[in-house]
């Protein structure tokens, strides 16, 4: 049995994980910070809430285009370059007067470089890890976001009391530089693929082989569906409180719930063989959209809680998911595909809750979500059952 113990050991993981772990913390409570700052700047929660979506927009647009970085350049190079980019940006916004449109330009920019750093990571797990513990180890990425976002927004609005916004962005600087020193020297080296032509058209052959292969096509789609519906609790949870009476503070325990149901359903799922949690896929995929149903009965928002807990815990099937996607895909790809996936990942949870919120203006809070919970689970077994076959995935060798 593999383990998060067994993952740590491997030389240089330790740096990975610590390097995720601090950075991750620093941003979230930079976008605190950001979104207090130009609300306190503006007076308007439109500009305030672009924070967010400028955070999530450039996911896609960096994905596509700059995919192929992770595969061109050493993996290590990659990172410490992402990190120091990204400490850049932020610390531009520490310029006294910077307009608000500079401080959502360069948010833009640090949203740019996410797709790449998480796809080079990705790859550099899958370069460094024995085949049975990369799944493992992507399972520990997950793990460790979910309890920094928690910790971010708890200790980034307690910060941002204590020292003030431009403190806060001054510490997500340090927290870029610190990640960028750890895995420059505590990482080993990869080496990196062939650069046959340009960035972007490397990224966009990328993409091609990785369409043109449906097997990878379909597990990759699985991996982006699921999460897009499980979401949408999400963007309702506010208005949702309003529906049952509750104070809006209360939405916290929404996502909180959320969050450590997917923590707790990653340490169990990842303690359990790789035969087991293959076998786990499709009843961790009905997990993560069934509990969605039951907001028909309108619950409170405890019992809400646990039931976004329980949807949470079935985000876990990517450990199941993970190991089908690195058969199907030759090595030479997977930094474009691992950057691909995820700012598809990002893009999509983003436009999900954003549809979330149009249809709740229009139907009730609990319908919305119990609906999603409908279409998630129909939409889910109709992908599974095309992309989890027993036939042995064929990459493809060529590329139009």
């Amino acid at each position: 049995m593999r383990s998060y113990g067994a993952v740590l050991s491997v030389p240089g993981m330790r740096a990975v994980f610590g390097a995720h772990a601090v950075s991750m913390l620093g941003t979230v409570g930079a976008q605190v910070a950001l979104s207090i700052l130009v609300f306190e700047r503006t007076g308007s929660p439109l500009l305030s809430a672009l924070v967010l979506v400028c955070s999530f927009l450039p996911y896609a647009v960096g994905g596509v285009l700059f995919s192929s970085v992770a595969d061109r350049f050493p993996a290590r190079r990659v990172l410490v370059v992402c990190d120091l980019l990204s400490a850049v940006c932020v610390g531009g916004m520490l310029v006294p007067g910077m307009p608000v449109a500079g401080l959502l330009a360069l948010l833009l920019g640090t949203g740019l470089i996410a797709p790449i750093f998480a796809g080079a990571r990705a790859a550099s797990l899958a370069h460094l890890l024995p085949a049975d513990l990369f799944p493992i180890g992507r399972s520990l990425l997950r793990a460790i976001s979910q309890v920094t976002v928690l910790t971010g927004f708890a200790l980034g609005g307690i910060a941002m009391a204590a020292i003030g916004a431009n403190w806060l962005l001054a510490l997500d600087v340090v927290t870029f530089v610190a990640s960028a020193v750890l895995i420059g020297l505590g990482t080993p080296y990869s080496p990196p693929g062939d650069r046959q032509r340009n960035t972007v058209r490397d990224s966009w052959t990328g993409l091609q082989y990785l369409f043109a292969n449906r097997k990878l096509r379909r597990l990759i789609l699985l991996t982006w569906m699921a999460p897009a519906f499980s979401s949408v609790p999400d963007g309702l949870a506010v208005a949702y409180t309003a529906q049952v009476g509750t104070v809006a503070a209360a939405a916290g325990a929404l996502f909180t719930g959320y969050a450590v149901g997917t923590v707790l359903g990653e340490l169990v799922v990842a303690r359990f063989p790789p035969s087991a949690r293959r076998r786990l896929v499709v009843p961790l995929l009905l997990t993560s959209q069934l509990p969605a149903i039951a907001f028909l009965a309108e619950p409170s928002v405890p019992v809400a809680a646990v039931l976004l807990a329980i949807a949470g815990a079935g985000y876990a099937f990517n450990q199941g998911v993970d190991p089908l996607i690195l058969q199907a895909v030759e090595p030479s790809y997977r930094g474009r595909l691992f950057t691909v996936q995820t700012s598809g990942l990002m893009a999509i949870q983003g436009v999900s809750i954003a549809l979330a919120g149009v249809v709740g203006s229009f139907l009730a809070p609990n319908l919305t979500i119990a609906a999603a919970g409908l279409l998630g689970t129909t939409t889910i077994l109709l992908i599974a059952r095309q992309a989890l076959t027993t036939e042995q995935p064929r990459p493809v060798s060529q590329v139009l």
